[in-house]
């Protein structure tokens, strides 16, 4: 149960979003996890395909994985093995630059088909702004692959250096010309007293490799930030989809928590709603995304979670 080893204070629940249980998990071994994600990608009417994200860990003074300072590990050849078995799902790579072979490790996730690299600054002790890891943005760069970076602060695991996710930090990889993804638009948190979100959105002026997904601005500790940004024309054709699947299972995100914004008949039948993407689609169209997210997701890696 490897790539469970992580965050979410109760495994159970955790597991339930993915419909299995501990005892078939032990049984049938991690890639049922992945085949569950297909299996809900294949039952959804608005999601034809999903990204699925691998994790690297805390990396050592030497430049080696260091499990013990690491929450979550998901390696990449158990991803990629994985979501090759299906052709409703792609492969998130993710690799901490601060590794002795980051640089051959990014040809390797590309020719695996790696559709872009994920980083949680906060508890992978990257420092975006460091220039020590300028070759490897000098590589992500040249492979064509787009870097989703979690923007603001991180309270889904047990701890976090928020101050690695200061939307300002990302400048450096924007300076260079790598095609960024502030993960969840900087939603939750501050630095320096302003606000995680009101630091990033001049950004998205200065730099038009800049990006955002929406992921997790449902939930219950990110409110406020949806909508407005979905208006927002210094937002238009920089939006992306992302669902931060399995939290969507969690007591952080129900339709009623944008009660009175849309109204209770709305949200009743939103919430009946089965599959979990056409549930997380719905909520986020009631608050006004329109097809232009699916567009720009569409182009930025080809399929990300891309709607129909």
């Amino acid at each position: 149960m490897q790539i469970l080893r992580c965050c979410f204070g109760d495994l159970e629940q955790a597991l339930r979003a993915f419909g299995v249980t501990r005892e078939a998990l032990n049984e049938q071994g991690d890639g049922l996890v992945i085949r569950r994600i297909a299996e809900h990608v294949a039952r959804s009417v608005h999601i034809s395909y999903a990204v699925v994200l691998a994790l690297d860990g805390v990396v050592d003074a030497d430049g080696r994985l260091d499990m013990v300072n690491t929450q979550m590990y998901m390696p990449n050849d158990f991803v990629a093995a994985e979501t090759a078995r299906f052709d409703n799902l792609l492969f998130g790579a993710s690799i901490n630059p601060y590794r002795r072979d980051a640089l051959a490790r990014l040809a390797r996730v590309k020719a695996a088909g790696a559709v872009l690299v994920k980083w949680i600054p906060g508890i992978m002790a990257i420092d975006p702004a460091d220039k020590r890891i300028t070759p490897f943005y000098h590589r992500v760069k040249a492979l064509g692959l787009p870097l989703l970076i979690h923007t603001g602060d991180e309270r889904a695991f047990a701890a976090a250096d928020d101050r690695l996710g200061d939307p300002l930090r990302l400048r450096l990889a924007l300076d260079i010309g790598v095609t960024v993804i502030a993960a969840h638009l900087a939603g939750a948190g501050r630095n320096e007293g302003q606000s995680n979100y009101e630091r990033l959105l001049p950004l998205f002026a200065q730099y038009s490799n800049l990006y955002a997904d929406i992921s997790a601005l449902t939930q219950f500790n990110r409110l406020g930030v949806l909508r407005p940004a979905l208006t927002d024309v210094r937002l238009e054709g920089r939006l992306v989809y992302g669902s931060d699947w399995p939290l969507q299972f969690f007591p952080l995100v129900s339709p009623w928590y944008q009660w009175p914004g849309i109204d209770a008949a709305r949200l009743k039948t939103i919430g009946q709603i089965a599959n979990p993407w056409d549930r997380d689609v719905a909520l986020n169209r009631a608050m006004g995304m329109g097809d232009d997210v699916f567009a720009t997701s569409r182009r930025l890696v080809g399929q990300y979670l891309v709607g129909q």
